[in-house]
């Protein structure tokens, strides 16, 4: 047997494609950069959360509470929920871990859709399970694909409604045939993570769904309509069972002090959240409208970003333009790891940037 000179992760590990954030940041020189690479709000976040921060500064020597139970009762209240049916975490995102490390065994497989968030990919792969990407028909969630793609093997169905970084979502009646087709032992995720942002009939963000069956769990977030991408704070909606699982392999204190109390205030501020639908609203037409007029397409989104597709070609590419906005302080996601080589990512941002972005780009269209 050969000795090992250095540890070793387990297999499969380094096979793992690292997450990449979008990035931050402009060329030395550049007057003013507008950050709008990563889906955060515009209008920050509310200002009783960031007192809520300055309040609780001052015992920070004290663990939180590990439950969570002011802010899961501040969740419960807002949505008409039972607290006990939530677990609060580290962003949505641990939530998701969460689920891939307590239900995926080695040889399991866990479905996606192939632009769906890169996350699901990472986790189930971390678990040593089977990532299995499904097709999508017009950059949207495909039921029937999905379905297709369930075997004797599948654990899992994780289902981004809206998407990231389409903005598409499929209305709730599909949702609901998803789930039915599906056997009683695979899990259905619902990541509503821009849930609060939609604005159709058709839609909901699962929770009915979660209420009346054993194998349906919906996550949330308040990094995006509530501006608190910074504190970290995710929650998960699911049957007892579920919660029961999670909360034995979850970190005990895994929500901190600080986080816990900018959410409770967060939650309570309907008025902030109003004004940043108001706002998304307005900029998310106007911005369609005149990226779709530089004859750019636009992927019809409910969400707070664009999905902006370029030519093909050298001169015109989705690389060039991200070049160009970067030298002029605008700072966009590229979204080839998501299988969009020639698009661009644009969130909402603010009136300045979002006007900025149009200028330049019919700037950069001309050269």
């Amino acid at each position: 047997m050969t000795e090992l000179q250095r540890p070793q992760p387990k297999p499969g590990v380094m096979d793992i494609a690292a997450y990449v954030p979008g990035k931050s940041a402009a060329p030395a020189g550049v007057a003013k950069v507008h950050k709008l690479s990563s889906n955060e709000s515009p209008l920050g976040p509310s200002p009783k959360a960031i007192e809520a921060v300055r309040d609780v500064a001052a015992k920070l020597e004290f663990y939180p509470d590990g439950a969570s139970t002011r802010l899961r009762e501040a969740i419960a209240e807002a949505h008409g929920l039972n607290p006990a049916n939530i677990l609060c975490s580290n962003g949505s995102d641990e939530v998701l871990g969460l689920l891939a490390l307590t239900y995926l065994q080695p040889g399991d497989e866990a479905i996606f859709t192939e632009h769906g968030f890169l996350v699901y990919r990472i986790y189930t792969q971390a678990a040593s399970a089977v990532p299995v990407a499904v097709k999508e028909t017009d950059e949207t969630a495909d039921v029937d694909a999905i379905l297709a793609a369930v075997t004797e093997k599948t654990r899992i169905v994780f289902l981004a409604n809206p998407n990231n970084p389409t903005g598409t979502y499929i209305p709730f009646d599909e949702v609901r045939r998803l789930h039915a087709g599906l056997p009683k032992h695979v899990i259905l995720v619902l990541d509503a993570a821009y849930a609060e942002y939609v604005r159709r009939n058709d839609y909901e963000s699962g929770m009915e769904l979660v209420s009346s069956s054993h194998n349906v769990v919906m996550t949330r977030t308040f990094s995006k309509i509530h501006g608190l991408g910074g504190a970290r704070i995710g929650w998960i909606y699911a049957p007892a069972e579920i919660i029961d699982a999670l909360n034995r392999v979850r970190g005990p204190f895994n929500v901190n002090a600080a986080a816990i109390e900018a959410g409770v205030a967060a939650m309570k501020d309907r008025a902030h959240v109003e004004a940043a639908l108001a706002h998304n609203d307005k900029w998310l037409a106007w911005l369609t409208q005149e990226l779709t007029a530089l004859g750019l397409r636009v992927t019809p989104s409910v969400g707070n970003f664009v999905l902006v597709h370029f030519a093909d070609g050298e001169r015109h590419s989705a690389a060039a333009a991200d070049e160009y906005l970067t030298q002029r302080g605008y700072i966009l996601r590229r979204v080839a790891g998501y299988g969009f080589p020639n698009a661009l990512r644009m969130t909402i941002g603010t009136e300045e940037a979002n006007r900025g972005v149009v200028a330049a780009l019919v700037e950069f269209l001309k050269t």
